[in-house]
């Protein structure tokens, strides 16, 4: 048992019980005595542009609506466990078996922290590389390297508007 066995498992639930579900996970663990064994439950979100009575914002969607992923060191006795949490309706794999993801789908679904070492400067310009505003040119504003984070000014709609940006969706340009 510990960290270095735990795997990322998929979970499969009703639509619009995401959130429901993470909360009740967390009781189940807890309930049994089982939070040792559980070390992240996600709801993978991303930002997207939405325009709405002609003015634009963006806001925080799903990227994968009616799943839930959770880190967990797993053994077969928890499989009943999970699946009678409410909004649950199974495991994502074959015949509802648990099967954890892969190093690549990890990587894909930015579900691990990338640590990314950056020597970038404030007032340094930037390209979007990655996400609802790739291909956009901004500036550096503000650079928070502990949490591979920084806040980039882009020119978006006419108007300059600060966003924070993982450190892995952007480039320095020369």
């Amino acid at each position: 048992m510990g960290i270095e066995n735990a795997k990322w498992y998929v979970l499969h639930t009703y639509s619009g019980y995401e959130n429901m579900v993470k909360d009740n996970l967390l009781m189940v663990f807890q309930k049994n005595n089982m939070t040792d064994r559980l070390y992240e439950i996600t709801i993978p979100m991303e930002d997207v542009v939405e325009e709405k009575n002609g003015k634009r914002k963006i806001v925080q969607r799903r990227m994968f609506p009616c799943y839930v992923i959770i880190k967990m060191d797993y053994d077969n006795s928890m499989w009943h466990m999970i699946t009678n949490t409410r909004g649950v309706t199974g495991f994502v794999g074959p015949q509802g078996r648990p099967l954890p993801l892969s190093e690549d789908e990890i990587k894909r679904m930015h579900l691990e922290k990338i640590v990314v070492e950056t020597d970038l400067q404030i007032g340094q310009k930037v390209k979007v590389t990655q996400g609802p505003l790739e291909g956009f040119v901004g500036t550096v504003e503000s650079v928070d390297a502990a949490n591979s984070k920084c806040k980039v000014v882009v020119s978006m709609f006419g108007r300059d508007t600060p966003v924070d940006l993982e450190m892995y969706q952007i480039e320095p340009i020369d």
